[in-house]
């Protein structure tokens, strides 16, 4: 009998007999798995003969995410004619107003408050529910969740003077961090392949609210 040695190149071993795919997350992120599950609502009584309510709402869950994968908001919006970067209002030019040829009839830019539309009568989660989705089973800590937001592609223009002209608004991935209740805005930071870090480096927890405040 002989003693059982381990290798010494134990994970090179390890790697070499991989034999097919692996459902294992290689890419790594500061959202929750959680908060990539679409909604799913059925009744909690199912009839005699159904699949039941947690198979269902696996399967619902598996089918919406795959639907909403495929959806993309700037193509959505190009391929009913409309530019993302004219959504956003700029400073108004007296010098330099179009003529009506140049504008097809339109002097002014075709442009409304958002609040006009704002309607959250039909959305599937409340600010406060899209918020919680950032918790995790057994942490104190509340992490981003993903979501998209236009926003401009120069961070320091951006921030002086958001209505330049010189600026291009895209739809940006975006971590969520807070939101407020007062001013209905979310809180929102620009990821970094899947990350959302502060200058440090470091993951931004909780809306980005510190130990020190």
């Amino acid at each position: 009998v002989t003693q059982f040695k381990t290798p010494e190149d134990f994970r090179s071993v390890l790697e070499k007999q991989a034999v097919g795919p692996t459902t294992e997350i290689f890419t790594e992120s500061d959202f929750p798995v959680e908060s990539f599950k679409p909604k799913v609502q059925i009744a909690f009584q199912r009839l005699p003969g159904k699949c039941p309510r947690k198979v269902e709402i696996e399967r619902q869950v598996t089918r919406k995410r795959r639907l909403y994968l495929t959806f993309n908001i700037a193509q959505l919006l190009a391929s009913k004619g409309i530019d993302s970067n004219e959504l956003m209002p700029r400073h108004s030019d007296p010098d330099n107003m179009p003529t009506i040829e140049e504008t097809k009839d339109t002097v002014f830019p075709i442009y409304l408050p958002l609040n006009v539309f704002d309607n959250d009568e039909f959305d599937c989660r409340t600010p406060g529910e899209w918020i919680s989705l950032g918790l995790e089973p057994g942490s104190l800590d509340r992490k981003p969740v993903p979501g998209k937001a236009l926003l401009p592609t120069d961070d320091v223009l951006g921030h002086e003077d958001p209505k330049s002209h010189e600026l291009i608004y895209e739809w940006i991935d975006v971590g969520v961090l807070d939101y407020d209740k007062e001013t209905e805005l979310y809180l929102v930071h620009k990821t970094d392949n899947g990350l959302v870090r502060d200058e440090e480096g470091r993951p931004i927890l909780n809306g980005g609210i510190t130990p020190e405040g």
